[in-house]
């Protein structure tokens, strides 16, 4: 049976959708996120992805964030995004190992 995490808990309590998971290398992040999605004929349907995004302060000091990245953040956003791989793909090995009964 699949135990409610504390990030479904706060998904549920405030109708946000909460980051499931979070890498960071400096200014990189690398955001797991979970959804649901509705299908046609009725089931609903996990699927998880991925946002990534460079932290920045601009001219007056208030941090912003964008997409955009440098030569030098290319390593860090490799090594994030590989992490958030990695994680996904121990989650979905772990939920294919659940046993229905």
């Amino acid at each position: 049976m699949k135990q409610t995490n504390q990030n479904e808990i706060q998904t549920i309590e405030s109708g946000k959708n909460m980051p499931e998971k979070k890498f960071r290398a400096g200014p990189i992040t690398a955001t797991v996120w979970k959804n649901q999605a509705h299908l046609a004929n009725g089931e609903e349907r996990e699927f998880r992805t991925v946002s990534f995004d460079r932290s920045y302060k601009d001219k007056t000091g208030s941090w912003k964030n964008t997409n955009s990245l440098r030569v030098n953040d290319l390593p860090k956003a490799q090594m994030v995004l590989g992490k958030a791989y990695e994680y996904l793909a121990l989650v979905e090995q772990d939920n294919s190992e659940e046993v229905i009964v």
